[in-house]
């Protein structure tokens, strides 16, 4: 669970997460935090990474990978701290891992609720669902879903490299697996409305995201990282 600056969410986010999937551990890595995300969240009961400088949810969740790579974790499910995603979503994304999906993405435009991108998001949604589509030779939806559930082979490539730029961890992220030969595949999920905090969406930063979102797969497209070979499936 990535936060950065979450009080006022974290907690009761937490306490979902437990009543709904007792048996999971719990990570929340700190992204350079400047309020009392992780005093609430190690008291709500979770293990907690802290950051010592804000390296954004690529960075937060490359500490994550690390971590469960080093324990030797199979799964890992990535859950946003501002109560956007709903834990009672986890087991229909599990059961696509244990259906022979490497990544399953928790979309919020596979046909399950009301949620919609409007303006320069949703032509970027469009673009970027059209490229991954092609290139993972599958309909993806909702390839900027903080909603993931990875299974083995994806936590030991992102264990060993995870982009820690702007969108990096969504758009770069599936690309390497795509070049992986990683099976990705979606589940449609609803998305509800923060439960506290700041909305990252404005006019402007919706123009920008725009922008940067097309910088972001041209990137990722031309460069080169590291791989798993299809046959290191643990």
């Amino acid at each position: 669970m990535p936060a950065l600056n979450e009080q006022a969410s974290v907690g009761s986010v937490l306490a979902e997460v437990r009543r709904s999937l007792p048996d999971l551990d719990i990570l929340v890595v700190d992204d350079g935090s400047q309020d009392q995300t992780a005093r609430i969240a190690r008291e709500a009961g979770a293990e907690v990474a802290r950051l010592a400088v804000n390296l954004g949810v690529g960075g937060a969740m490359r500490t994550g990978f690390r971590y469960a790579a080093a324990r030797g974790y199979d799964v890992v499910v990535q859950v946003d701290a501002d109560g956007q995603h709903d834990p009672e979503e986890v087991a229909a994304l599990l059961k696509v891992l244990e259906e022979g999906a490497d990544i399953a993405i928790g979309s919020r435009f596979a046909g399950k609720g009301s949620y919609r991108a409007v303006g320069p998001r949703k032509y970027a949604m469009v673009v970027l669902s059209f490229v991954f589509s092609r290139l993972a030779r599958n309909k993806l939806t909702d390839v900027t879903s903080g909603f993931k559930a990875m299974g083995p082979r994806a936590i030991k490539l992102f264990a060993s490299y995870y982009p820690a730029e702007y969108l990096g961890d969504t758009v770069e992220g599936l690309v390497m697996a795509i070049r992986a030969k990683l099976t990705i595949a979606e589940v449609p999920v609803l998305m509800r409305e923060r439960a506290g905090g700041t909305p990252s969406h404005s006019p402007v930063k919706s123009a920008v995201y725009l922008g940067r979102a097309g910088l972001a797969l041209l990137l990722a497209l031309v460069r080169r990282r590291p791989s798993v070979d299809s046959s290191d499936a643990a």
